[in-house]
């Protein structure tokens, strides 16, 4: 029946991603800088295709998952009017931390304090670098489309259908938006799809892990390409003194483009990483705790030799620039 909600969604995206390019195509565009990487305006509207599309699976949704469907929702809204019209830090941020807290109460409650802050800065952290990570064709819809099946794959080999259900149609939506964003990209996610994508991605972790369905480990590491590109990056540039809240070119993505594998190889690579990761949470998390800490060991060695390796060529790459310069 899951497969259900993931055609549904699937087809109600496609349509309304063309619907998008070819009717309000203006609505929402990217404009090119100095940090870009992409050189012409491009439609940012894709998350509302995305969402579009989970939202026409909610007949096979059961109203226990409502909830963090109806604030992903809300957080898409006030996304899109910020891509259309602007907003201010504080305010997203506290719409961010609002919707964060309502969830983990809901999903928790009742448990101690301490725990639940945590799992709040968690959801809000997840939910801002699905943002940060939203900057190169298809990397968030590839992420999105390979997240959220394994995800749907541990709910159903659990006995979360309804989890299941909810994970595949975000799945869904999100190969149907790939299929217009992969390079070169015709539309862009834009906070009303980030966003949004980003909270269900921390929000559905944390519900399958109250549910038994997986170890806490297991979104970690199943999103782990995207939470260690960006928490390495935050945290390099909160050392060297900067304002991380602006616009750069520092992300591991962003230099693999720079460095010549172009959008297309970036990709390619990114969703191998997320291949492997996923791969290992699926193998390691209903085994024995042993195995499980291997497991996510293994994954996030994967990730840490992937980082020196885009380090190294950085560095090459950056000298050989001072000496053509």
């Amino acid at each position: 029946m899951y497969w259900g909600a993931a055609v549904l969604a699937f087809l109600v995206s496609l349509a309304v991603v063309r619907l998008l390019l070819t009717r309000f195509a203006r609505l929402a565009l990217d404009q090119p800088n100095e940090r870009s990487l992409h050189d012409r305006p491009v439609p940012r509207t894709g998350g509302i295709a995305v969402m579009a599309g989970v939202v026409s699976s909610g007949l096979w949704i059961s109203p226990q998952l409502w909830p963090p469907v109806i604030l992903a929702l809300g957080l898409g809204a006030v996304s899109l009017l910020d891509d259309v019209r602007g907003m201010s830090r504080r305010l997203r941020l506290a719409l961010h931390v609002g919707a964060a807290g309502v969830l983990c109460w809901y999903v928790l409650s009742p448990t101690n304090a301490p725990e639940l802050m945590l799992l709040v800065i968690a959801v809000v952290w997840v939910t801002n670098l699905y943002n940060f990570m939203d900057g190169s064709d298809g990397l968030a819809g590839g992420m999105a489309l390979i997240g959220f099946s394994a995800y749907a794959i541990g709910a159903v080999t659990a006995g979360q259908v309804a989890l299941a259900m909810l994970c595949s149609a975000i799945g869904a939506g999100a190969a149907a938006f790939l299929l217009h964003n992969f390079h070169p990209a015709r539309i862009f996610l834009g906070d009303a799809g980030s966003i949004p994508l980003g909270f269900l991605a921390a929000t559905l972790g944390i519900l399958g892990w109250r549910n038994d369905a997986w170890p806490l480990w297991f979104p970690l590491l199943v999103f782990g390409p995207f939470i260690a590109d960006a928490t390495v990056t935050l945290l390099r540039r909160l050392i060297r003194g900067e304002r991380v809240w602006r616009a750069h070119r520092e992300h591991y993505y962003q230099r693999m483009v720079l460095m010549g594998l172009g959008h297309r190889g970036t990709a390619l690579v990114l969703y191998l990483l997320m291949l492997v990761c996923a791969a290992a949470a699926l193998l390691g998390r209903n085994q024995p705790p042993l195995i499980q800490a291997l497991a996510f060991l293994g994954g996030t060695m994967v990730l840490a030799a992937a980082a020196v390796w885009a380090d190294l060529r950085w560095a090459r790459f950056a000298r050989g620039n001072e000496r053509s310069a």
